[in-house]
């Protein structure tokens, strides 16, 4: 088969081949066809070495986690899935798959779900991960309720063109930050207001807020904590928890370790396919030019997701 792989830590190093062999299927998990792959920022952390001091890779790896597919075979114990079933979900060698840059993957049956009815293979390949993360930062670690107030970060991004759709669902008041450019797009996903994180200091102009989902991480995550009411929440995807500031501002702050499951996949397509929520699509790419996907993902001011086309 066809597979995206790395043989060694570094930048732009993936290699496309052309005879990889086909994973092997084990006891609760399934074999897939993949018809497409989406690009996320661990992907290209995991090829640079950022991730080696958690859990370091054996060459030559695989790379990718989100996709689409169909399922070829199911190993023993499997029962809630059979061949021919359309399925999304992650493949990532993280959680003991075998990558999803590649033709065929094999993963466990708690990581998918059955694919959104309503869902293209592209959309389906776009959602797990960052609508997982963002589900469970506001829906479950927040407990966000209506009428309540979020500040976004990174609105624009994978997972925060997600996590307005969501608050919004919840029926929360949604502020977010991101470039000027992308005001109509964050408008169309339901943001009530929208801060040009260029030329104006969100802290400047938000205050009493419920809670803030951070995906940006550094001087924004502090920064943030002054715009939260006394006993507000402040997830972030990139910092772990500051005492000092929850300290002293007497509020909760929590790190986001998504870990993918079929449950969340399953709530999230049932969302999908009453379209409460949708994923743009950035960038497609075929699987011959993985390592341009990665490099986009990487380097440019994406707009939702970039995606992998394999089959």
């Amino acid at each position: 088969m066809k597979a995206a792989q790395i043989n060694e830590y570094g930048k732009d190093v993936i290699e496309i081949i052309q005879d990889a062999k086909v994973p092997e299927l084990a006891p609760g998990k399934v074999l897939v066809k993949v018809h497409t792959a989406s690009v996320n920022p661990i992907d290209w952390k995991m090829s640079e070495g950022y991730m080696s001091q958690w859990k370091k890779l054996s060459f030559p790896q695989t790379l990718g986690g989100d996709f689409t597919g169909t399922v070829t075979d199911v190993g023993e114990g499997v029962t809630q899935y059979e061949k021919g079933d359309d399925v999304y979900g992650s493949g990532i060698i993280l959680a003991g798959g075998s990558g999803a840059f590649a033709e065929y993957l094999v993963t466990n049956e708690k990581l998918i779900s059955k694919k959104p009815e309503k869902a293209n293979n592209m959309e389906a390949a776009a959602l797990p991960l960052v609508a997982v993360s963002a589900w469970d930062a506001i829906s479950n670690k927040m407990d966000l309720k209506k009428g309540q107030k979020i500040l976004i970060h990174g609105g624009s991004g994978g997972i925060g063109s997600i996590a307005i759709q969501i608050a919004k669902y919840l029926g929360a008041y949604v502020a977010t930050t991101a470039r000027k450019d992308k005001t109509e797009y964050l408008k169309k996903l339901g943001a009530d207001e929208i801060i040009d994180y260029r030329n104006e200091r969100f802290e400047d102009r938000l205050q009493d807020y419920d809670a803030v989902f951070d995906t940006v991480g550094g001087d924004t995550y502090r920064r943030s904590f002054q715009v939260l009411k006394i006993g507000g929440i402040i997830v972030s995807m990139l910092e772990q928890p500051d005492t000092e500031l929850m300290e002293k501002y007497k509020v909760t702050a929590l790190g986001q370790l998504t870990k993918i499951n079929s449950e969340d996949l399953k709530s999230l397509a049932e969302l999908y396919d009453k379209g409460l929520i949708t994923v743009n699509i950035d960038r497609a790419f075929p699987l011959d030019k993985a390592r341009e996907a990665l490099k986009y993902q990487r380097d440019s001011s994406v707009k939702g997701k970039v995606v992998i086309e394999i089959d």
